[in-house]
């Protein structure tokens, strides 16, 4: 039968053209491996076509032919186009109950950290005041999310900066600092009395001596705690260092008076950071540029100084700047 042999004849033609090809082809993927030094950077479009191509040529033909990848990386490649293919993940809908939303986590948090006493239903009861209707189970959710603790636990480890906070109305920090004064016997070392009201920025300087001993000590807390004018009236707790003029009798005199006085751990200058930062303030402001003769010069600067801040406290944001 012709027409048979010349299909045969076709047939072979053709398979000796593609296996001349594959042969050319597979020659220059060797040269071009030789010559490539780096790796190439392909986009995911390039990966998936050759990964398409790779699978269906087979490890043992991408051995011979492959030079941008090894087979196993190829075969990898279109493991992943097939695991993309079926991943219905971006269809699937949230499972479980929805979540809070922030305005009410916002108040859970808020009212736990202002309230430290306050139980999981004393929240909830609060919140359902505001419109917000929570399990307490929910509330000890957000709470524990957040790292804070149930209601015992969580007002016997009150942080300073919330005790702070919460108590800013009735705290009175106190301090000294030192002074270089001029006078007829030379330099003397002034040291200067001060209580600072946390919640106002009011200061109040109780006295400056050269020799703060016991006895002035115990005078200045007779001041500080007059019912009448004393500056500690109205306020319930005084903070003060570790510094050895504040000694026993000076705080029995100030605890007289209804103030409980607190004294703070050493070398913990944050802990009275707002005396501190007045210090700063008075000595950078006003001492620094000023040559003071007499303990007469030295108290009418800080009195001014005083009145100044006192005002600069009280001011307007768009009046200070």
């Amino acid at each position: 039968m012709l027409w048979a042999r010349m299909v045969a004849y076709v047939t072979g033609t053709v398979n000796q053209e593609l296996l001349l090809r594959n042969e050319y082809l597979g020659a220059e993927n060797r040269i071009l491996r030789g010559q490539i030094k780096g790796r190439l950077l392909l986009s995911e479009g390039e990966k998936a076509t050759l990964a398409e191509i790779a699978q269906r040529l087979g490890r043992k033909a991408l051995e011979e032919l492959s030079a941008v990848a090894k087979p196993d990386t190829l075969l990898a490649w279109y493991r992943k186009l097939i695991a993309d293919k079926f991943d219905g993940s971006k269809f699937r809908q949230r499972v479980g109950r929805p979540r809070i939303d922030e305005e009410a986590e916002r108040l859970v948090l808020q009212m736990a950290k202002e309230n430290p006493s306050w139980g999981y239903d004393r929240i909830v009861g609060a919140l359902k005041n505001l419109g917000h209707q929570l399990s307490h189970q929910t509330v000890g959710n957000i709470l524990r999310r957040h790292g804070l603790s149930p209601a015992p636990k969580r007002k016997q480890a009150i942080s300073w900066k919330d005790f702070i906070r919460s108590h800013m109305e009735v705290l009175v920090g106190t301090d000294f600092f030192t002074v270089e004064v001029l006078t007829l016997k030379g330099l003397v070392t002034y040291y200067v009395l001060f209580f600072i009201h946390l919640e106002s920025r009011r200061v109040s300087l109780a006295g400056m001596t050269p020799y703060p001993g016991h006895e002035w000590m115990e005078q200045q807390a007779r001041n500080a705690t007059m019912e009448e004018w004393g500056f500690l009236r109205g306020c319930h707790y005084l903070l003060h260092d570790r510094d050895t003029k504040f000694c026993g009798s000076f705080r029995e005199l100030i605890e007289s008076g209804s103030v409980k006085t607190i004294r703070l751990p050493a070398r913990s200058p944050n802990l009275n950071s707002f005396a501190d930062r007045w210090v700063r303030s008075v000595k950078e402001e006003c001492l620094s540029k000023l040559i003071l003769f007499g303990e007469r010069s030295l108290r009418r600067a800080l009195q001014q100084y005083v009145v100044h801040y006192k005002y600069v406290s009280y001011c307007p944001t768009s009046l200070c700047g």
